[in-house]
């Protein structure tokens, strides 16, 4: 600490303020000195120069021999670093680099590959079941498949790891904290255990899925209240209400796009007709067969998409003794106006699809959880009178 003190003091020649800070909890005892850039009369601030690291370390070692310390004789030039490269900031860990530093910590005290899995999940993993296992992070946008990890994060390593036949020395990572969102607070569909012990499924995964399954239920349960439903008849209600009104938007906004997409093949069409009509009534003006054939050689790509055109234009009805065919000014504004309506149809809509899944999901809990059959049900959404219409929340 006094050397530390001395090398601050002669280097800011005590016209500025510093702190010294000693590191003893390493193999190599060592002093970290924090000085104000701005003079103590507050009139100057400190000027960096070229190579002061060089005169910096020789003032150091100065002070090192005068203490009868060692010094570094021939140090090996550096090429030096930023400070976030210093601090690790520099690069940001990866989704996967995140799946790693998650399963490192879940693997802490599991037994068997089902705890590993459930712990994962109370990290705030989505864990998502197939040929390969699949993991996304909280929060996170696209799930990564297991044998994406590396090796020491397959299904086989996994289990080494458990028993204790692998150890592997966890990369330290700046993860993010896991903050409740929307989507992390909404339930998943509850797993139909006894089906899936029908396909073949082991002991473990039953022993899995009903620790998910009590989750999930939780969720549900937490879900329904935040919404403000406490009754299965205002579940299902509420379910349809959302599902139609979905499906309403979804339906106009498809008839919209499809409107649209009618217009402009009509507008291009229209365009070509009026680019190619000269080209076309010159071909039809001519009498001579060889002088025809010739000049529709020299004049083939516009012929045929003159034709292209008004074979367009006769299928949908526009033409001689037909509708009149519109004009380009009146198409646009067509245009405008249903990309306005379809724009004001999509405020909200992400929210609703949410909203409509997640109701969708929880009515499906609910119906496991209170034992509800799809002919317990009657067109008015209630269920079997014998069992509460409460949560109990």
């Amino acid at each position: 600490m006094k050397i530390g003190y001395d090398l601050a003091q002669r280097w800011t020649k005590n016209k500025h303020q510093f702190i010294v800070a000693a590191h003893t909890n390493t193999n190599s005892p060592h002093t970290h000195i924090v000085f104000n850039s701005t003079n103590i009369e507050a009139t100057k601030k400190f000027r960096n120069f070229k190579f002061s690291s060089i005169a910096l370390r020789r003032l150091s070692d100065q002070i090192c021999l005068e203490n009868g310390l060692s010094i570094v004789e021939k140090p090996k030039p550096s090429k030096g670093f930023n400070r976030n490269e210093y601090l690790g900031l520099n690069k940001s860990p990866t989704v996967r680099d995140q799946l790693r530093a998650l399963m490192d910590s879940a693997l802490d005290g599991c037994k068997t590959f089902e705890d590993f899995l459930a712990a994962l999940e109370a990290l705030g993993v989505e864990i998502k079941h197939g040929k390969q296992l699949s993991f996304r992070v909280p929060g996170g946008k696209k799930f990564s498949r297991q044998d994406t990890l590396g090796d020491d994060y397959s299904y086989e390593a996994i289990l080494e790891r458990i028993s204790g036949k692998r150890v592997v020395t966890p990369k330290i990572i700046s993860v993010a904290p896991i903050v409740p969102s929307a989507t992390n607070n909404r339930p998943s569909l509850l797993i139909d255990i006894q089906q899936k012990i029908q396909e073949g499924k082991g002991a473990g995964y039953e022993h899995w899925a009903r620790i998910f399954n009590l989750k999930e239920s939780a969720k549900t349960l937490l879900f329904l209240k935040e919404v403000g439903i406490d009754s299965y008849d205002e579940l299902v209600k509420k379910s349809a209400v959302v599902a139609v009104e979905y499906n309403r938007r979804l339906t106009k906004v498809k008839e919209i796009e499809q409107t649209l997409g009618e217009i402009t093949n009509l507008q291009k069409h229209i365009g070509t007709y009026g680019k190619t009509r000269d080209i076309y009534r010159q071909y039809n003006a001519i009498k001579n067969p060889k002088q025809r054939d010739e000049f529709y050689e020299n004049n083939r790509a516009d012929i045929t998409l003159h034709e292209a055109a008004k074979k367009y234009f006769d299928g949908q009805g526009y033409g001689r003794n037909k509708k009149k065919l519109p004009t380009i000014n009146l198409l646009k504004q067509e245009y405008t106006v249903l990309a306005a309506e379809k724009k004001k149809l999509y405020v909200g809509f992400k929210d609703l699809k949410e909203q409509r899944n997640s109701l969708t999901v929880a009515k499906g809990n609910a119906d496991r959880i209170l034992g509800v059959k799809p002919d317990a049900q009657n067109l008015n959404g209630s269920h079997d009178n014998r069992r509460s219409n409460s949560y109990g929340i």
